[in-house]
Order: structure tokens, then C-alpha cells, then sequence
């Protein structure tokens, strides 16, 4: 296949340039309809007089599926080594460094739970995963229909709502936080989200890129037709999966000119530096910059309408990298750290309007009392999160607040079948300036699902399976190149095996990181007496954050994610196609 550069040269129908980079908007600056901060003005404000308003801005959230922290306007700070893998030569995202240009960066950003369904339960509702129910799981969530979510208040608040591609999801019903099918805006099609796939088997490449961008086109503008015929300010929704496995192998490259070989000497070491899996993140990024160019479709439109300038834009993902070891389902920053930029109409892009870094620590419920501060909505009950907007509109940067120096997350069950009795792995954390701090309630529990020869018989699956198959072994990893490599070579060398042992292998009750010296979270010291007065301060921290909250995992006797109808305790064999059924069964 010839080389592509669809980022720097696609154009839809219409004459629209998707990617190219460009300075800060002042579209994006402007200070009409300015966000107020949240607390008791917000509150004050009954919902019935919330009404429509040319005060009140419109809401644009791009969020990607499984889209960790890396784009372009990261790989440009200096002193962060979470920043390598978004130096590889070719990779840029014009767009979100667009937006954090004219807006703010954060640096800090993590998601609650690095699994998709809980991950998106607490953002929607503005709260911990562990308190949306039967929405705090992966396999067999279903939504608390009692829980109100931010889309919900907004539309009784007098936004006009819609979503197009995921909102939510797996779960039962798919989108329910978000009013489900009645606000999709999907007729012109759901191919985007297997962009590297369709292009790559194109026989024009370059014209199968233009269709795909023009059907993220023209669902928004389905959506903003609709919206301007409410005669409400809007609130649009725009969730691809394309970020998500499965994604062509040597797209990233082939498509978007992105060099895996620049990423030797960057990998960090969790992770093989080895043709193969540089590659396969290289293959990652390409998704990446086909979420950032749909981005830059959809900034186009609003700016050709005129209606940039009265639109907030938030830009992020649910979580780190799939089928990577330590990624997605992990609480290492490989897994929690997340891009996340925000302009808008009041939000302050600093004194010299290029932008501000600011370094508050911040987790994705946050962004639900941020949306319904900016519109002047009064938030749900139930909803603990912490506004963004006093944050969003000073002109201050680096830390904003001082309170916020820290994170909270964890995660229950990801894979239904990843562990054959179908128990989840119960881990909670806090993430500070110094520290990482990760308590791991089951440490007999394997990390990532059970394999044979690791917590079940049978001898393990080759290449093809491990790379096609998620379930064939260790299932809270995607299936994959990388998660192939990482098995399949565990028993090279010294640096190999310490690969598969740090990906796959159970962990100790307590995890403790020195983040300055050991910024990819490798070398625990939990155990170190120099820590120990570190470690306890954390502990108790924890422990004190999560009875505050109602976690169940610390309240009662702990065990409410273990019983059904969270898990099944029945014993289940794996098949011989990676398949799981309960013993017995034939």
C-alpha cells in the first residue's frame, strides 16, 4: 500500500481541510456566556428556570474509546516521561493541541475505573463507579435507572441532547444514561469506528478516508439541524471506538506515516522494545490521529456555522492502551492517565491567550458538575464529584488548586470470564504528586484472568490465538501483537520474563511508587522502611476517602462484588477455542 497522510491532507466533500494544524481560535477564546463556578449560586438555581438561552453555551465532549494520554501537546512539556511514546516521529494531534491551545491542558487528568462501562457510570453520573450499582462492572452491567446522570439533568434543564457512536456501553441498556436510541444520531453510519481497517482494504485509500470523515460529518450535522430547530442550547456527545482493538496491522505507518522505529529507546519498561510491539503502538497512535481528524471535522462545522464561539469542547478517552500489559483494566498512570483539554465561551486560555498547563489533579466524574455548572443546572443528588469550572475560568496556572493533589480510582470486575470462578479483582489507589499507592484487596486473585498454566490446566495457546482471541488466556488483556509477544517470548531472557511477570503474574497486598525516580510504576516499595511512614499516610488516606464514599468494598463486610448478581462463584472450565462454560457441562 502506498503511504498515506491522511491527518495533513484529507479534505471531505465541501472543501472542509481535516487535521492541518492551526493557532488557538478566537472563536474558542471568547468570553460570552462565561462558566461560573460551581457551589451554592449554582445550586441556588431551580431547574424550571434553566430554560433556553443564548447565555447558555452549547457543549461539544469528543471522548475516545480506550485513547490513553498521548497526543502532540503532551510530547511538547518537558520532564515527564509518561510524554515518550507521544514523541514518535510522525504522530500529532492538530486538533486537541487546538483545543488545549485554547483552553487549558491538563496534565493530570485519570479516569475513575480503567474499564469501559464503570469507567463511563462514573462520569455520567458524577461519582464513584462503586456507587452506580450494577454499573461498576464490565460483563453484565445494567444501569440504575433511580441514578441521574448529567445528559439527563441537562435535558430537563432545557438542553437539547445527542450522541453519536458509544456512550455507554457494554451494558443493558446500551446508552441508557443518555436516553439511549431516542438520542442517537447515527443514519449516515457506524464505519468510522473500524477506520484503520476499512482503509487499509481500500482500493482508494484516500477516497475511503473521505467517506469515513464524511459520515462523522453528516451525523453531527443531522444532530446540529435538529438541535437549531429546538431552538435549545445543545449538548452533543461524540464517542468513537475506532481507539479500540481490533485496528489494522502497520496502519499506523501505512496511513499516517507514523515511524514505530522512532519509538526504540522509548518504550518504557513494561513493554518489549522489539519491532513487534513498537509497531503495534504505532498502529495505536494512527487510531489516534483518525479520532483527532474526525475532531477537526467536527470543530469545522461549528466554526463554518458560526457557532464555535458560543460552544464549550471537552476532548478525552476512557482510559490507557488495550491489549498492552499494565494498560487498560491497570492502575498504573499506563493505565489511569488520560489526554483531557477544555476551551470554550469563559474559559480562560491564560494572560497571553495560548493556552494554560495546569497541573490539578483530576478524574473524569469531575466533568459532570463542570457540564452542569457552565450550563447553570443544578446538580443531581448523589453527585460528589468536584466541579471544574473555578478551575477553568482563572487565568492561573500549574497547580490551581491546592486541594486538588490527588486522585482516586480502582477497579472490580472487567471480563466476565477472566478468572474461572468469575470473581472480579478488587484494587483501590490514590495518585499524588510523590506516590502512587495501589491496595489490592485479593491477592491470590490473578491480576489479568487466569491462563493455563496460571491458575488453570492446559497448556497455553499459540500465536494466532493469543493475538485474535481476548478470553484464550490472561482475559482482561485484549487480545493482540503485543499480548502475544509478551506471552509467547516469557521465557527469552531475564528482561522478558520480568515483562510477563510485571504484566500477568499476582501482586502483593500493597503496591507503593516513588513517581519522580520511577515514573512507569515498576519498582514496588511497599515493602521499603524508608517508605513506610509514606505508605501509611497513603493507606489511611485511602481507607478514609472510600468510607467517606461508600465504597462496598470497605464497608460492611466487603464482599457485596463477590456474590452475585456482581459475580458468579460457580466453577467454570475454559474450552479449547478460549470459550469458558460452568463444570460439568457438556
Amino acid at each position: 500500500m502506498r503511504r498515506l497522510i491522511l491527518a495533513l491532507s484529507l479534505l471531505v466533500p465541501g472543501g472542509i481541510a481535516v487535521g492541518a494544524p492551526q493557532p488557538p481560535s478566537a472563536d474558542l477564546q471568547s468570553e460570552a456566556g462565561a462558566a461560573q463556578p460551581g457551589g451554592e449560586a449554582a445550586q441556588e438555581q431551580p431547574a424550571e428556570d434553566a430554560g433556553p438561552s443564548a447565555d447558555r453555551p452549547n457543549i461539544l465532549f469528543a471522548f475516545a474509546d480506550d485513547w490513553g494520554r498521548y497526543a502532540s501537546a503532551y510530547a511538547m512539556l518537558d520532564g515527564d516521561a509518561r510524554n515518550d511514546l507521544s514523541q514518535a516521529t510522525g504522530f500529532s494531534t492538530p486538533n486537541f493541541d487546538r483545543v488545549a491551545g485554547a483552553g487549558v491542558l491538563f496534565t493530570h487528568a485519570y479516569v475513575n475505573a480503567p474499564s469501559c462501562t464503570p469507567c463511563r457510570s462514573s462520569l455520567l453520573t458524577g461519582r464513584p463507579f462503586y456507587t452506580t450499582g450494577m454499573g461498576a462492572i464490565l460483563n453484565g452491567a445494567k444501569w440504575d435507572g433511580s441514578i441521574k446522570s448529567y445528559p439527563e439533568a441537562l435535558e430537563e434543564g432545557g438542553y437539547f441532547i445527542g450522541q453519536t457512536y458509544k456512550v455507554w456501553s457494554p451494558g443493558n441498556p446500551v446508552d441508557a444514561p443518555f436516553g439511549g436510541q431516542r438520542t442517537g444520531y447515527e443514519k449516515a453510519g457506524g464505519k468510522f469506528n473500524g477506520f484503520s481497517k476499512i482503509v487499509s482494504k481500500a482500493d482508494d485509500p484516500d477516497a475511503a478516508g473521505r467517506r469515513l470523515l464524511k459520515e462523522v460529518l453528516d451525523n453531527f450535522t443531522a444532530f446540529l439541524t435538529d438541535a437549531d430547530e429546538s431552538g435549545k442550547p445543545w449538548h452533543y456527545w461524540f464517542g468513537p471506538t475506532n481507539v479500540h482493538r481490533t485496528w489494522a496491522k502497520g496502519s499506523g505507518k501505512e496511513i499516517w506515516g507514523i515511524e514505530p522505529d522512532s519509538l526504540k529507546g522509548k518504550m518504557p519498561p513494561f513493554l518489549p522494545d522489539v519491532p513487534e510491539v513498537r509497531q503495534d503502538f504505532a498502529d495505536y497512535l494512527g487510531e489516534v490521529m483518525a479520532f483527532d481528524a474526525a475532531l477537526g471535522v467536527l470543530l469545522q462545522e461549528l466554526e463554518d456555522r458560526g457557532e464555535l464561539e458560543n460552544t464549550v469542547i471537552a476532548v478525552s478517552g476512557d482510559h490507557g492502551a488495550p491489549g498492552f500489559p499494565r494498560g487498560k483494566t491497570n492502575l498504573y498512570d499506563f493505565g489511569v492517565a488520560v489526554p483531557l483539554a477544555i476551551a470554550g465561551p469563559g474559559i480562560s486560555a491564560g494572560l497571553d491567550a495560548n493556552g494554560r498547563i495546569v497541573t490539578d489533579f483530576v478524574t473524569l466524574p469531575d466533568l459532570a458538575p463542570t457540564f452542569l455548572d457552565i450550563a447553570g443546572v443544578p446538580l443531581p443528588e448523589g453527585m460528589t464529584a468536584r466541579s471544574l469550572a473555578p478551575v477553568l475560568i482563572t487565568d492561573e496556572e500549574n497547580r490551581v488548586d491546592e486541594a486538588r493533589d490527588a486522585a482516586f480510582f480502582g477497579r472490580e470486575r472487567h471480563v466476565a470470564s477472566a478468572r474461572t470462578d468469575y470473581l472480579p479483582y478488587p484494587q483501590r489507589a490514590i495518585r499524588t504528586d510523590d506516590y502512587l499507592y495501589i491496595r489490592n484487596f485479593a491477592p491470590d486473585r490473578w491480576p489479568q484472568g487466569t491462563a493455563p498454566g496460571y491458575g488453570e490446566p492446559g497448556e497455553m495457546p499459540g500465536e494466532q490465538a493469543l493475538n485474535n482471541n481476548t478470553r484464550a488466556a490472561f482475559a482482561d488483556v485484549d487480545a493482540g501483537p503485543t499480548k502475544a509477544w509478551t506471552i509467547l517470548h516469557r521465557d527469552d531472557d531475564e528482561m522478558t520474563k520480568r515483562i510477563f511477570d510485571l504484566g500477568y503474574l499476582k501482586r502483593p497486598g500493597e503496591e507503593l511508587y516513588a513517581v519522580a525516580e520511577d515514573p512507569h510504576q515498576v519498582n514496588n516499595l511497599a515493602d521499603d522502611p524508608d517508605h513506610a511512614e509514606a505508605k501509611a499516610e497513603l493507606s489511611a488516606r485511602l481507607m478514609e476517602h472510600l468510607k467517606t464514599e461508600g465504597d462496598p468494598r470497605v464497608t460492611g463486610d466487603g464482599s457485596t462484588f463477590d456474590k452475585p448478581p456482581f459475580a458468579a462463584q460457580e466453577g467454570f472450565e475454559r474450552l479449547p477455542d478460549g470459550g469458558m462454560r460452568r463444570s460439568g457441562a457438556r
